[in-house]
């Protein structure tokens, strides 16, 4: 018989056998709008492309997840996520699968990058979405339960697509928000504010659903430089 143990150590944090570890990565920091001169449209969302900036923490998270252990990558729908993505897909020789129901909240008759100018005019209806906690005060826009809906529905498709590995799936803050907070059980607006190219790790484990992370950015920098540059 072996002898019993005289000490029982803290264990680290292990997935559980079959358990798909899911990185969301919101994109770099994408083109300002310019009143009257609308984004382009993809599925009638917004698609501002990188900026200089955005492109340079494209690299800098991916010289981060460069030795982590990624099997696929997926992005979505619009072309910010796939820039994101494009350094650390060369770094690892992947082809980045495309995954529409990680695209961005629909913001209604504000889409096209007019509800960074109505956000800063503190038009009723931004005011009531951040009252109320809910897309949906925007006219036209997504609800709250449809984004939580389709963007749980599109992680945990990925997830279950690959048991046992890692996936990076290059995203939108309002993704990252609305799957945390359901995860969690409560609002998507709790996660809100995750930085650009932040890693946000969930995992999906026989037993359940396990939050690891938010908002990691150590490979950005301090939050003083996130904001002189950002």
């Amino acid at each position: 018989m072996a002898e019993s143990p005289t000490a029982f150590p803290q264990r680290i944090y292990q997935p559980e056998d079959g358990a798909c570890q899911v990185l969301l990565i919101r994109h770099g920091q994408s083109a300002p709008y310019v009143p009257g001169v609308p984004f382009e449209l993809i599925d009638g969302h917004g698609d501002p492309h990188l900026t200089d900036l955005g492109h340079q923490q494209a690299q800098w998270v991916a010289k981060r997840l460069a030795h982590e252990p990624i099997a696929a990558v997926y992005t979505s729908t619009l072309t910010r996520t796939k820039q994101t993505a494009a350094p650390l897909c060369e770094r690892r020789g992947l082809t980045p699968a495309v995954e529409a129901d990680l695209r961005e909240a629909f913001l209604g008759e504000f889409e096209g990058g007019l509800f960074r100018q109505r956000a800063e005019e503190g038009h009723p209806a931004v005011l009531a979405m951040r009252a109320e906690s809910e897309w949906g005060e925007i006219p036209g826009a997504e609800t709250n339960a449809q984004l939580t809906a389709r963007t749980i529905d599109a992680v945990t498709r990925i997830a279950k697509a690959h048991p046992g590995e890692m996936v990076a799936a290059f995203c939108h803050g309002g993704v990252i928000g609305a799957v945390l907070g359901a995860l969690s059980g409560t609002s998507p607006f709790t996660f809100m504010g995750a930085r650009h190219t932040s890693i946000n790790h969930v995992v999906l484990n026989p037993s359940g659903w396990v939050i690891r992370s938010f908002n990691d950015s150590s490979h950005i920098g301090t939050v003083a430089v996130d904001r002189q540059i950002d």
